[in-house]
C-alpha cells in the first residue's frame, strides 16, 4: 500500500529533503574547491553538517551499513563505503547518495559531480542521468501512472546510447527510508500504480556508459558496473500534486 502524507507529513519530509540538499551542497563545494578529497573525511562533513540541524544521518547504520553517505566513483554505481584511502582524484567521476531523518521523517537525494579535467564520455553520463531524472519528475502529478514516469527515463537514456540499472530502483519514502512503490527506471507507458497527492516519492535514475550488468565488491555494498564503465547517479525526493510536483530536495 503506498502511504498518502498529511500536509503536516510532508512539511516534516521537505525539511528533512532540504537537510539532505544543503548537506550534498556542502560536499560538492568541497570537492570541487579542494581536487582532491579523501572520502571518510566527506563523510565526517556530512554527518556534522546533519546533525547540526537537528537530524539524523537516515543511512548511517541501516542493515548494517557503516557510514552517512554513500561514496561512488566511476564504475561505482551505488553504495561506495568513504575509506580513508579512497581518494578523490582529477577527472573522476563521483556520486554521492545521502539521506536524513528530521523529526521521524525520511529525506533522500543523490548527485554526481565531475572533478577536473573529466572526460567528453563523462560529461555526457552526468548530463544525461540528470536530465533523465527531470523528465521523469516532469511527468509526475496526481492521476499520472508510474509506469509512464519509469518509461521517461529509459527512453531517454537509450536514446542517448546508455543503459539503465534494473536491480535498483528509486521508492516510496517519507515514514520510512524505503517504502511502495518501487520506482525502476524502466518499463512500459500506462501500467503500474496511480499517483495520487501527497504521495512521496524518490526518483533515482541509475545510468551505465556501458553494459548494465552489475557486480558486488568483497565489501558486500559497492555495487559496480561489470564491464568498469563510467555510470552516474541522480536522485530526488519529491511530492506529488494535483497540476505537478514539488521538488523536495532542491539544492
Amino acid at each position: 500500500m503506498i502511504d498518502i502524507k498529511t500536509d503536516k507529513e510532508v512539511d516534516n519530509i521537505r525539511e528533512a529533503a532540504k537537510i539532505v540538499a544543503d548537506t550534498l551542497l556542502l560536499l560538492k563545494k568541497s570537492i570541487l574547491n579542494s581536487g582532491i578529497f579523501n572520502t571518510l573525511e566527506l563523510d565526517k562533513i556530512a554527518k556534522k553538517n546533519i546533525e547540526k540541524h537537528k537530524a539524523v544521518p537516515a543511512f548511517l547504520g541501516y542493515k548494517g551499513y557503516p557510514a552517512t553517505a554513500c561514496i561512488s566513483i566511476n564504475e561505482e554505481i551505488i553504495h561506495g563505503i568513504p575509506a580513508k584511502d579512497k581518494v578523490i582524484k582529477d577527472g573522476d567521476v563521483v556520486s554521492i547518495d545521502l539521506g536524513a531523518v528530521y523529526k521521524g521523517f525520511y529525506g533522500d537525494a543523490a548527485i554526481t559531480i565531475g572533478c577536473g579535467n573529466i572526460t567528453s564520455e563523462a560529461k555526457k553520463i552526468i548530463e544525461v542521468t540528470e536530465k533523465s531524472l527531470y523528465l521523469a519528475i516532469d511527468k509526475i502529478k496526481h492521476g499520472t501512472m508510474l509506469g509512464d514516469v519509469s518509461n521517461t527515463i529509459e527512453t531517454f537514456v537509450l536514446k542517448n546510447n546508455m543503459t539503465v540499472v534494473k536491480e535498483f530502483c528509486g521508492h516510496g519514502v517519507g515514514r520510512k527510508l524505503h517504502e511502495e512503490p518501487s520506482i525502476p527506471n524502466f518499463g512500459a507507458k500506462g501500467r503500474g500504480p496511480i499517483l495520487k497527492t501527497n504521495m512521496t516519492l524518490a526518483i533515482e535514475p541509475m545510468v551505465c556508459l556501458g553494459s548494465n550488468e552489475i557486480s558486488f565488491l568483497d565489501d558486500g555494498w559497492t555495487v559496480i558496473t561489470k564491464d568498469r564503465k563510467i555510470s552516474a547517479h541522480f536522485e530526488h525526493t519529491v511530492v506529488v500534486k494535483k497540476n505537478g510536483c514539488e521538488i523536495l530536495s532542491k539544492l
